[in-house]
């Protein structure tokens, strides 16, 4: 019996249940067991196969002064939505509850704003990049609160325990129509992006004869039935292939933040 494939998410889990569909069919694709685990930390990641994993912690870990780099991205999801232009995209919307008086981004001077994690490209660095395109580099909210999740992040919005945060499109889109009372509670008064979704990618122990066979299969799961419900459900419409460079608008706004010493929203 070979051993189990280690497969990692350190995704929203809203999207946990796609995430575990996909898992199975290439276990069935490949002939070979495959276990979906819930990563605690990015330290998890010395132990992973293959990781459902976002642009940012990705970039920070394929950087030209890692050599060789630790993963290699095969495939990214294209999003149900005009916005998604038929692309491996998403964006960052700016959320406030309804009855906030804050109509724009910069009404939020001051205020207090929420994120779900550091190496978030969708919570974080693309918020750190737009206050450094602002030349808002020397505190601009008045409090900054991790959350942990999106979606706690987007709960702390509706309960008016903060006034803001820049929250995954596709996680937010999941968020209000499974949850309606949400919808009611909150409004979008920015979006930062796109940036390109986040991959799924393959430690570099994984030789190159798999990754291309495990690439070949994601990006063909859609024709599959029960596969297209499960990824339609999650507002998925398929899977493309993405490369490293792929990544390079990401890997470009860190390096911008980075150069002009801009590290934390704090």
């Amino acid at each position: 019996m070979p051993r189990t494939y280690r497969v990692y998410t350190f995704l929203a889990p809203a999207l946990l249940p796609v995430y575990q569909v996909i898992t199975r069919y290439l276990a069935r694709q490949l002939n070979y067991p495959m276990e979906l685990q819930v990563g605690q930390s990015y330290d998890d990641l010395a132990h992973a196969d293959f990781s459902f994993i976002c642009g940012l912690p990705y970039v920070l870990r394929t950087l030209p002064r890692r050599s060789p780099p630790q993963f290699h991205a095969l495939a990214a999801p294209v999003l149900i939505g005009e916005r998604y232009q038929e692309r491996p995209i998403y964006f960052s919307d700016v959320i406030v509850h309804r009855d906030s008086p804050h109509q724009t981004f910069a009404d939020l001077r001051g205020c207090t704003w929420t994120y779900n994690e550091p190496e978030s490209q969708s919570g974080y660095g693309i918020t750190r990049y737009h206050l450094l395109r602002l030349g808002e580099t020397n505190g601009y909210f008045g409090r900054v609160l991790e959350a942990g999740f999106h979606q706690q992040a987007i709960r702390l919005v509706a309960e008016q325990q903060v006034d803001a945060a820049a929250i995954d499109s596709h996680v937010l889109e999941i968020e209000l129509r499974d949850h309606p009372r949400l919808a009611q509670q909150l409004r979008i008064v920015d979006s930062f992006g796109p940036s390109t979704i986040q991959p799924f990618v393959a430690a570099a122990h994984i030789s190159e004869s798999v990754q291309r066979e495990v690439q070949d299969i994601l990006t063909e799961m859609h024709t599959d039935d029960k596969v297209h419900t499960s990824l339609t459900s999650g507002l998925i419409s398929r899977f493309v292939a993405v490369k490293d460079a792929d990544y390079d608008d990401i890997r470009g706004m860190l390096s911008a933040c980075e150069q002009a010493g801009f590290w934390t929203l704090r």
